[in-house]
């Protein structure tokens, strides 16, 4: 479903250019999900972003459903896969309602039955019809993430790439929305690629997993041997270690 070989993503910083992902390749089957971990600046939001086609990049091969993609088919592309962003607090517009958020691409994409969509949409995610023309500060931080995932399903994307999307909620609405993922993951026949610090959230959603190192994918791992301790590079041993809460999540 989603093919990348040699991904590179530079930024500039004041006169220098910064190398923030390096000959990145890997694949992802249909219906699979996909992990990337690693520390802060690894690389690895950078990597979904430049699949997402929200920064510039340049590869040897991008291609989504055995398709090759670029930025340009930005429309196109967005009927193909969505993301799903870290803050619920700040990827969704203040002063519009849940109904507005997720009406506006299915008016710029022409969709009729609008309010068909909506409720199927709002229902999918477990949110009440009551929350249909709340606005984002009249919910918690769990049903806001909710809304942006209902906003990510509404086109009914084949793929879904989810940045951190539990990282800012509580530890008990983390396992909430990991079950949710997992449910419409099912539901929907979804393909993900997750970017995500906690191992234990990789290793509950994910089959196999990349490891993310300076701005190079060091190992790619099956969530059995990373639970296992089982790998071959010792950063990854390192990351097993240090990450405290991996046992949490099963």
């Amino acid at each position: 479903m989603i093919d990348v070989e040699n991904l590179n993503v530079t930024f500039k910083s004041g006169n220098a250019l910064m190398h923030a992902v390096r000959d990145v390749s890997f694949f992802v089957e249909e219906g699979e999900t996909f992990g990337i971990v690693g520390e802060s600046g690894s690389g690895k939001s950078s990597v979904l972003r430049a699949i997402a086609g929200l920064i510039e990049s340049t590869h040897s091969k991008l291609s989504i459903n055995g398709k090759p993609t670029s930025a340009r088919q930005a429309r196109e592309n967005s009927r193909l896969m969505q993301m799903v962003f870290q803050d619920p607090y700040g990827s969704l517009h203040p002063r519009h309602t849940v109904d507005s958020i997720l009406r506006e691409a299915l008016i710029i994409h022409s969709i009729d039955n609008q309010d068909k969509c909506i409720l199927k949409a709002i229902a999918d995610v477990g949110l009440g019809v009551e929350h249909r023309y709340r606005y984002p500060h009249q919910l918690s931080g769990g049903q806001r993430q909710r809304v942006a995932i209902a906003r990510a399903l509404i086109l009914s994307p084949p793929i879904l790439l989810l940045d951190e999307p539990t990282s800012a909620l509580d530890v008990s609405v983390q396992a909430e929305i990991l079950n949710l993922l997992g449910r419409l993951r099912e539901s929907y026949s979804l393909t993900n690629i997750l970017v995500s610090h906690d191992l234990a959230v990789v290793a509950h959603l994910c089959s196999r997993i990349a490891v993310m190192q300076f701005g190079r994918i060091v190992e790619v791992i099956s969530a059995e041997d990373l639970r296992r301790g089982k790998t071959k590079e010792a950063y990854t041993a390192e990351l097993i270690f240090a990450s405290r809460g991996f046992s949490r999540v099963s």
